[in-house]
């Protein structure tokens, strides 16, 4: 079972809710679930249509304005039917979503295309695959927060500048360079900077910084035979410089136009511009994610619980991906509005960023 987390501490009132009778919960069930199919409120006479149980339209408006006191549903008109409030999907989400399965075709079909992205071209290619296949898979906007420690190497070069000072110069297989500086002992040989870098390479293969980080330390007792205590300190200054925390935060975003499709009113019109708005916002949409990399799981933010999307009514569907060191370095999800099929997305998203861990522990 895909595990998922709250992004905040739930409501006391939502707590007491969990205490529904058997017909209070099968209404609500309901009246949640044609929400998150249609779109549409659900009406006494419909729900007492699809009801498991026999029940009156008399007897289901009772429980209706009984749920609509507890803050789990509303009525967007007077005369219309009822419509779960952002605390009702909260509670729905928590208490009584039942989680499907990714079907093996589905995940040979996620691993074939983004295994074949990353073959054709980079790390990053498969990286957007990913946001690419959730995109079409949830019809919302696929979203992938990841640092260029992810990016796969193709070369490692100490060059030094003075005798305390050298350049740790990084090339990536898509041809792009990187120069961190980097301090140097006193009186080290010229050799052994020729060394470390003839070390390091030698165990690239395409790794990604993550991943070789995590193969020389479980390699240490071996590198300590092979190099001499000062080189040995060079290459590990070399990963530290090149792992460091300030990297950089590189924003995949695949699918906005998906939003488009099911719009129904000029409100909803209004919530798309100001959900692309909220998108256009780097800098929010990069620290919105980076809390999903607080725990395992799969984490879901509905609506105003993140200020973000407070205005647009979105939902984020969001799972930390971990390096060959089981270090997490980035995120997956999908944006879209409060009606997203949970049931179906929560476990692709799981799904997708452990092929995404698979992938950087193998160095593929």
């Amino acid at each position: 079972m895909t595990e998922f987390s709250r992004p905040f501490s739930q409501p006391p009132q939502a707590q007491a809710l969990a205490a529904l009778n058997e017909r209070a919960r099968e209404i609500f069930r309901q009246i949640v679930e044609g929400y998150l199919s249609t779109g549409e409120p659900m009406g006494s006479r419909n729900l007492a249509r699809i009801l498991p149980m026999t029940l009156s339209p008399a007897s289901i408006r009772n429980v209706m304005s009984d749920l609509e006191q507890s803050g789990l549903i509303f009525a967007p008109h007077t005369s219309a039917g009822r419509l779960p409030t952002e605390l009702g999907l909260r509670f729905f989400v928590d208490a009584m979503l039942e989680l499907g399965n990714v079907g093996r075709e589905e995940q040979e079909r996620i691993e074939a295309q983004m295994r074949a992205a990353a073959s054709r071209h980079t790390f990053d290619s498969a990286l957007a695959e990913a946001s690419s296949l959730l995109s079409g898979i949830s019809r919302g906007a696929g979203v992938v927060l990841t640092t260029k420690t992810n990016v796969q190497l193709k070369h490692i070069e100490f060059v030094r500048l003075d005798p305390a000072r050298a350049l740790v110069v990084l090339v990536s297989d898509d041809g792009s360079v990187e120069n961190r500086l980097l301090d140097l002992p006193p009186g080290l040989p010229a050799s052994a900077l020729q060394e470390a870098s003839n070390y390091l390479n030698a165990r690239l293969h395409g790794r990604t910084l993550g991943g070789l980080r995590a193969e020389i330390e479980a390699g240490r007792q071996a590198m300590k035979r092979e190099l001499d205590a000062i080189t040995e300190r060079l290459v590990d200054a070399g990963l530290a410089v090149s792992v460091g925390p300030s990297e950089a935060r590189q924003l995949i975003v695949r699918g906005q136009a998906n939003l488009l499709d099911d719009l129904r009113a000029i409100e909803d019109l209004e919530r798309m511009r100001l959900l692309f708005s909220d998108l256009e916002t780097q800098k929010d949409v990069i620290d919105l994610l980076a809390r999903a990399e607080g725990g395992d799981g799969v984490r879901i933010f509905i609506g105003s619980e993140n200020k973000l999307f407070s205005l647009s009514g979105s939902s984020l569907i969001a799972a930390p991906f971990r390096d060959g060191s089981q270090t997490i370095v980035g995120v997956v999800g999908v944006i879209g509005p409060t009606r997203l099929n949970y049931a179906r997305i929560v476990p692709m998203v799981d799904y997708t960023a452990r092929v995404v861990s698979r992938m950087l522990d193998r160095g593929t």
